[in-house]
């Protein structure tokens, strides 16, 4: 992912309305919380790609998450996730993104998502779940 990701740079972007809950003792929004943002953003990548996906053909699993905090979060207000297409594999997809508060980076994330066949072994991705994924590639460099 580039050093300074811009949102207008990700296909997909989502929002995250910030709870006060998701504070912590320092006032600001908990480390924890900024997993569950990401969440949102390959949540809505995997449905807008696969959303009339049956689940008797197959599920996704998260392999790896990688978060790189940025700047802190605070409440109120919101989160913008931005969520890109970095790489596709024959049954995996690593996905690059980024939250920003108010136009502000506050962190960025890789994961790899892995397509499941029935028997819970790596499958291989549908040709049209490839060409959807294509188009939510991050613009080249």
């Amino acid at each position: 992912m580039q050093d300074q990701p811009r949102l207008e740079n990700f296909p997909l972007r989502s929002f995250d309305k910030l709870r006060y809950s998701d504070t912590d003792r320092q006032g600001h929004v908990n480390n924890t919380v900024f997993a569950t943002f990401l969440e949102t953003g390959r949540c809505e990548l995997i449905n807008r790609v696969f959303g009339s996906y049956r689940l008797d053909a197959g599920s996704f699993v998260t392999a790896r998450i990688e978060l790189d905090f940025r700047a802190e979060l605070f409440w109120p207000g919101e989160v913008e996730i931005g969520t890109a297409v970095k790489t596709i594999g024959n049954s995996s997809v690593r996905v690059a993104q980024a939250i920003f508060q108010n136009g502000k980076l506050a962190a960025t994330g890789e994961s790899v998502l892995v397509h499941l066949g029935m028997d819970k072994r790596p499958a291989p991705l549908p040709d049209a779940a490839r060409e959807a994924l294509t188009a939510l590639m991050l613009p080249s460099a």
